[in-house]
């Protein structure tokens, strides 16, 4: 099934404008070179000569950049380097072709995200380069109707669009072998997947929960500062989202150690060994599977970039906070078909100042629950937002 993915072709456009350069990352097989492709496709549909795309684990094109100063210097359009991270040595050399006094080119670099690429394209291209994360199919691309098999399986396209659920479940079992015996020693990460293996489904078995180095580190044997390192590893990555904690100036002691939360749904389902959607109604983690899909679902619609929890120790808690065109936005997940308020929400609204507080459920209806206080389904929370 192809799904034009119109969000991010407008992101690519846009920060084209204001740069010579763009980096697409994210995950292996979240759809990053299907998107280049769409925009290879559509620039070449105007002017065939406009766009040059070069794919770097292709021997043909390797070789095209044997000598790459010549080879690029000479082009004009937009050049598309896929799997930048095969050669790094590339992005000096790109950086001084963004700083040609008329530079006929502009560059789409995609690699997968990793710390190692991320600190080479801050150290060369600082202050060239905007980068956009990529993740797999959300809910609001593949429409909500899709969501209980979206919520199942995941958004990574292998798994989203399996022939069957079982299928689905093969796909999500190789990626996160592939991704732990290939990619991230490709990526010049060392430690034995059967480490990183344990240390992620640790994490899956934490999702939606704060996280407690101590306790991690213990259960794998090692230092709290080795736990930290491995938990840095799959952010970095895009496979885990470590959630920072929000503190007011409030005469109350607030939790300020992170939530971590499985990116992917279908990945959390695999790592907890949830064989079946009906095994998933009837298991313990069904709330936090819940509470992660939803909230990445939310982001996917209004950015990451100023999302946070609240908590105190009191036990006041928001699952969820989003500063959104000057808006404080409270989020509730609760896998309830009655939604009703709570004391810890009617503190969290008056201590934060929300704006307006949705609590999503997994009901048929959205209703009032009280003032700026909303129960609302997902589909509907991402229809009309």
């Amino acid at each position: 099934m192809k799904i034009l993915r119109e969000t991010y072709l407008k992101r690519i456009r846009t920060q084209l404008q204001a740069n010579f350069i763009v980096a697409l990352l994210g995950p292996r097989q979240s759809g990053k070179t299907a998107i280049a492709r769409e925009i290879q496709g559509i620039d070449a549909s105007v002017s065939p000569s406009s766009v040059h795309f070069f794919d770097l684990e292709s021997p043909s094109d390797f070789a095209r950049l044997r000598n790459p100063e010549m080879t690029l210097s000479r082009l004009q359009g937009l050049i598309i380097l896929d799997e930048i991270q095969k050669m790094p040595e590339l992005l000096p050399l790109l950086r001084n072709l963004a700083d040609r006094e008329t530079s006929p080119a502009q560059f789409l670099i995609i690699g997968d995200a990793s710390p190692t690429l991320l600190e080479e394209l801050s150290n060369s291209l600082a202050g060239r380069v905007s980068i956009l994360d990529v993740s797999g199919f959300s809910l609001s691309e593949l429409g909500v109707d899709s969501m209980d098999v979206h919520w199942w399986r995941g958004g990574f396209p292998g798994s989203c669009f399996a022939n069957s659920d079982e299928a689905a479940q093969h796909w999500q079992e190789d990626c996160v072998r592939t991704f732990l015996e290939r990619d991230l020693p490709q990526l010049g990460i060392t430690i034995p997947a059967i480490t990183l293996r344990r240390f992620w489904t640790m994490v899956a078995h934490s999702h939606g929960q704060i996280v407690k180095f101590s306790e991690l580190a213990r259960s794998l044997g090692c230092s709290e500062p080795t736990a930290r390192r491995y938990l840095d590893i799959f952010t970095e990555t895009h496979m885990v989202r470590a959630l920072p904690p929000w503190t007011e100036n409030l005469k109350k002691r607030q939790v300020k150690a992170p939530k971590v939360y499985i990116r992917d749904s279908g990945l959390a389902h695999c790592l907890l060994g949830i064989p079946n959607p009906t095994a998933l109604e009837f298991h313990p983690k069904i709330g936090a599977s819940w509470e992660g899909y939803c909230l990445e679902q939310i982001l996917a619609v209004t950015g990451d970039h100023h999302a946070y929890f609240w908590a105190t120790h009191g036990g006041a808690e928001l699952d969820l906070l989003l500063f959104h065109q000057g808006q404080r936005l409270g989020f509730e997940f609760k896998h309830t078909e009655k939604p009703s308020t709570s004391k810890s929400m009617r503190s969290a609204q008056e201590d934060l100042r929300l704006d307006h507080l949705y609590v999503v459920h997994p009901g048929i209806h959205s209703l009032s629950l009280d003032t700026d206080i909303t129960a609302t389904t997902l589909p509907d929370f991402i229809r009309f937002f």
